[in-house]
């Protein structure tokens, strides 16, 4: 799989390509992303995936500048649903003020567009102009066909990227991977934190995730770690470990890896979330902290031996 970050690193013959933000490539993403890849390769083109980075919306005023996937991470889960070229493209007031049909010519030049998809809400260009039907009449003139692909609902209603952060947001995780298809994960290097886990003998491993990224509500949760491709169970604090800093506003991610030993400090790790099991709490003494550390090590050990 190809990740482009400018089009003009692009010079393809024959693609089908969609455009989107797909930020969480959820269950609704992969919908149309099954279909351009199917497509595409049994009529011997290229499947191509144009997204967006900022959101246009966090750069047009509109929503917040965290998101659910990095563009890396964004990429790989494309690749994963068997795209060939995912294209991320930079977005700013310059394209934002492009017209649909200036777009889509640049498109078509370093493309090769053949077929467009896209979902029931899309619009692309200056004030949105560039819906399906202005599209559908560019593809006439530029030489390529499109489709349009109807959403996809739950009993929730349909899957959208907006209520998975806010899924997230509020430590809603199982929830949340219900929509995604997939568990919501933060992952990064492994820093030396101030080593009072290790001192209450729960070592933890501090997480240096991506800030750009949501951070799940401050709380207790059971996930799974991946360290060097082997899974682990693990217990996770999201927090500002209020019994010793009260006064710290920036959360830590700090993971107590059930059976494992060994220095981690460096390297990268995945952690995925599962459910949330309680709320960050502040103990009187710091024996009543491990009481319920432990307590939680048991709860996140008899659900994910469950699953």
């Amino acid at each position: 799989m190809i990740h482009a970050r400018s089009l003009d690193e692009l010079h393809l013959q024959n693609s089908w390509l969609t455009i989107g933000v797909f930020d969480g490539v959820h269950r609704g993403h992969q919908r149309i992303i099954n279909k351009l890849a199917a497509g595409a390769h049994s009529n011997g083109a290229l499947a191509v995936v144009l997204t967006f980075w900022p959101h246009p919306a966090y750069i047009l005023g509109r929503g917040e500048a965290k998101s659910l996937t990095t563009p890396d991470e964004r990429a790989e889960l494309l690749g994963s649903f068997g795209v060939d070229v995912v294209l991320t493209h930079s977005f700013d007031l310059e394209v934002a003020h492009l017209s649909a049909r200036e777009f889509m010519l640049r498109l078509k030049e370093h493309t090769g567009l053949s077929h467009l998809l896209m979902g029931y809400d899309f619009a692309l260009g200056k004030d949105r102009e560039g819906d399906a039907t202005r599209l559908a009449e560019l593809g006439r003139e530029l030489d390529y066909t499109a489709e349009v692909i109807e959403a996809v609902s739950d009993e929730s209603g349909v899957i959208s990227s907006t209520e998975i952060r806010k899924l997230v947001s509020v430590g809603n995780v199982a929830d949340a991977a219900k929509l995604l298809g997939w568990n919501y994960n933060l992952r990064g290097p492994v820093m030396h934190g101030d080593g009072r886990g290790r001192k209450m003998s729960i070592p933890t491993a501090n997480i240096d995730y991506p800030h750009e990224k949501i951070v799940p509500a401050n709380g207790i949760y059971a996930a799974w770690a991946w360290v060097d491709n082997v899974k682990y169970m693990t217990a996770v604090n999201i927090g500002i470990n209020p019994t010793f800093t009260p006064d710290k506003r920036t959360p830590t991610v700090e993971a107590h890896i059930l059976d494992f030993s060994g220095n981690i400090y460096g390297k990268d790790i995945r952690v995925e979330f599962v459910t949330r099991l309680r709320d960050e709490l502040k103990f009187d003494s710091v024996h009543a902290l491990i009481r319920e550390i432990q307590q939680d090590i048991k709860q996140t050990r008899r659900i994910l031996q469950a699953q």
